[in-house]
Parts: C-alpha cells; sequence; structure tokens
C-alpha cells in the first residue's frame, strides 16, 4: 500500500475568471463600491491636529517630570504646581548640582511646550471657522475644536454611509460580542474604529456622549436636533449605561440625509456654548 494513498486530494479551483467578470458587472452597472480618498488639504489639517496631540502628550510627560522632582524634595501641590505661586515654590527648591539643571531644561522646555501649543490652538480655531460642520458641532456641551474638527475630517461626505449602523462601526461606538450558541452578550465598545478619531474622541465616556450627541445633531433636522438638546439635562448617568446600539439610532442617518446636514448646518442650537480648548 502505498504511503499517503489514503489522503484525499483537494483540487484547487482558480476564481480569476469569475472575479474578473463579477468586476466587470459591478462597474457596468454602476454599483463597484467606491472608497472615499481625504483630499490633500484635508491630510495636510490631520497632520495640524496630530501634531498638537504630541506636543500636549510632550508637555504632560515634562510636567510628571517636574512633579517628580517636587515630590522628592516633599512638595506636593499636583495641578497647583502650574499656578505662579506653585511655578515659584518650584524654582526655589533646593537640589543637588545634576537636579538643578535638568529642572532648569525641564522648565525651559515646558514653556517652549506652551507657546508651541497656543500657537497651534489658534490654527485649529481658524481650521473651525472655515468648517460650517465643525462650526455646528462645538455647539453641543463637550465638543471642543479638537473633537468637532477631527469628526468632521474622518467622516468625510455623510452620504457614503447608506445606515447609521456603519457609521457606528465607522468610529468603533458599536460593542464587542461574546456570543455562545443562542446566548448573546454584549460588552464594552470595541474601539475598532478610525484610528485618527481614536485620539481625540475616543479616550472618555463622556468624549463619547459628547461625539454622539454632535453627530447626531449634524446628520439629524434642526428640529430634531433641539429635541435632542432639550432631552440632555440630568441625563448623564443614564446615557452613560445606554447601549452602544442607541449610537446608531441617535445618529439619525436616513436617505435624505445630505438635505438634512444642509438644513442642520443653517439653524445651530439656541442657548449652547462652545467648548475652549484644553
Amino acid at each position: 500500500m502505498r504511503r499517503g494513498s489514503g489522503r484525499r486530494k483537494c483540487a484547487g479551483k482558480k476564481t480569476d475568471r469569475r472575479d474578473a467578470a463579477q468586476l466587470l458587472r459591478l462597474l457596468l452597472e454602476n454599483r463597484f463600491p467606491r472608497m472615499w480618498v481625504p483630499s490633500l488639504e484635508e491630510r495636510d489639517v490631520r497632520q495640524l491636529l496630530v501634531h498638537r496631540h504630541k506636543q500636549v502628550q510632550a508637555r504632560t510627560r515634562t510636567k510628571n517630570q517636574l512633579q517628580a522632582l517636587a515630590l522628592s524634595q516633599g512638595v506636593q501641590k499636583k495641578y497647583k504646581l502650574w499656578t505662579a505661586v506653585g511655578r515659584a515654590e518650584l524654582e526655589k527648591l533646593e537640589l543637588l548640582p545634576y537636579a538643578t539643571v535638568r529642572r532648569q531644561r525641564l522648565l525651559a522646555t515646558l514653556d517652549a511646550l506652551e507657546a508651541e501649543i497656543q500657537a497651534l490652538n489658534q490654527q485649529v480655531e481658524q481650521e473651525v471657522k472655515r468648517r460650517p460642520a465643525a462650526v455646528r458641532l462645538r455647539t453641543h456641551p463637550g465638543v471642543g475644536p479638537m473633537t468637532a474638527l477631527a469628526m468632521v475630517l474622518t467622516l468625510g461626505p455623510v452620504e457614503r454611509f447608506p445606515s447609521a449602523k456603519q457609521v457606528g462601526s465607522y468610529f468603533g461606538l458599536i460593542p464587542s460580542e461574546h456570543s455562545s450558541g443562542g446566548r448573546q452578550q454584549l460588552g464594552r465598545i470595541s474601539k475598532q474604529g478610525n484610528s485618527f478619531s481614536a485620539l481625540f474622541a475616543g479616550g472618555s465616556g463622556a468624549d463619547r456622549r459628547a461625539l454622539r450627541r454632535g453627530v447626531g445633531s449634524l446628520l439629524s433636522s434642526p428640529g430634531r436636533a433641539q429635541a435632542s438638546r432639550a432631552g440632555q439635562s440630568g441625563g448623564g448617568a443614564q446615557a452613560g449605561h445606554e447601549a452602544v446600539s442607541d449610537v446608531a439610532r441617535g445618529l439619525g442617518l436616513r436617505a435624505t440625509v445630505q438635505g438634512r446636514v444642509q438644513a442642520s448646518l443653517s439653524h445651530p442650537v439656541a442657548g449652547s456654548r462652545s467648548r475652549p480648548l484644553e
């Protein structure tokens, strides 16, 4: 008996011809899926947001090192260390020679980062004012210039999403699922959406709820947006435990979403304030 003769051999089937025919049919029927590619200008503005985000992280690391120096001398002021009084006390600490040099360089780095971040903040504000959709998003509590601009640059044309569920998936606002048999168990949000928007709106639950409310206003009619805004007071704790599937329903996408966006942009929410840059 020949060795291995009992094994079943699976004949491989080539599908190149069928794949090519399917692609041709989709192209002829104008049903070929199209991928949205941000313009060069939009990608450049993204670099502005990414650069500011990196500089803010660098500022946080520098502050943490200065806090450690202060703690080593028994000074614990937390956020008050960055006030004028706290800064003066930090500069007067008696340190060893190398620690003194390190403190001076860290303070110089912190001052340079603060000045650079302030300049980047102004550029972000200018970019937000150029985009009516971002201005519209800022009328909601918790949505600042960074979140609003990042969402607009990430979402692109809203008509490319045929359903609200796809928008929720794109932003990673859908629940993770651990199901077995007939039992369905939904966990925390997957956070597997667009990585760019996750930098600015995927950190805390408050950020995600603010983003959800802002998107719902941007993509729904003015009357519905104002009704949604009026029902937000006092519902923070309940909103934190909402099913994430409500995110898709809150987005309010419909077949006429493009017309609703135009109407929404021309009717800002009354009595709301913009969130300043952090």
